[in-house]
């Protein structure tokens, strides 16, 4: 079966972090793309206790980099998630399949991703003023169940 929705991590930098990804990913029935470079291997004990068991009901795909990642993305629509973003990420009518790009935990999203990205699909966490972002796993849960809900918590699988 198709994943639910496809969550990209570019560059993701702290292991727990892609530990509870994956383990939200396994829940939920979307997919995990990690573009490198990784700040950690895939095997890395913290990464592994974060995510539990979970491992093996997550589907994780891999890519050299962002443009790699382009090439092969089997998203039909992609959003990324920035502070930088115009519109609240509740704003936008999400869909089955689409992707929900991430950057690294201290850089964020590069500005050649960015530029690749049409504005309106640059999205938003509301937060108040003079604070920087949100733990990355938690911004990947708000935006992730917000576009479960909206598709009526439809229940596939990616394995």
């Amino acid at each position: 079966m198709p994943a639910t929705f496809h969550i990209v991590l570019c560059e993701p930098e702290i292991p727990p972090n892609t530990g509870n990804i994956i383990r939200l990913c396994a829940n939920t029935g979307s997919m995990l793309h990690l573009i490198h470079p990784l700040g950690f291997t895939l095997d890395d004990k913290k990464m592994k206790r974060a995510g539990l068991d979970y491992h093996e009901f997550a589907s994780v795909q891999e890519y050299q980099d962002f443009e790699d990642f382009l090439n092969r993305s089997p998203a039909s629509r992609m959003f990324a998630v920035e502070t930088c973003g115009t519109r609240n990420y509740h704003e936008v009518n999400y869909q089955l399949g689409d992707a929900f790009l991430f950057g690294s935990e201290t850089k964020g999203l590069s500005k050649t991703a960015l530029d690749k990205m049409p504005e309106e699909q640059i999205v938003k966490i509301p937060m108040q003023k003079n604070i920087r972002s949100l733990n990355l796993s938690n911004s990947v849960a708000v935006v992730l169940y917000e576009a479960w809900r909206q598709s009526g918590f439809i229940m596939e699988s990616v394995q």
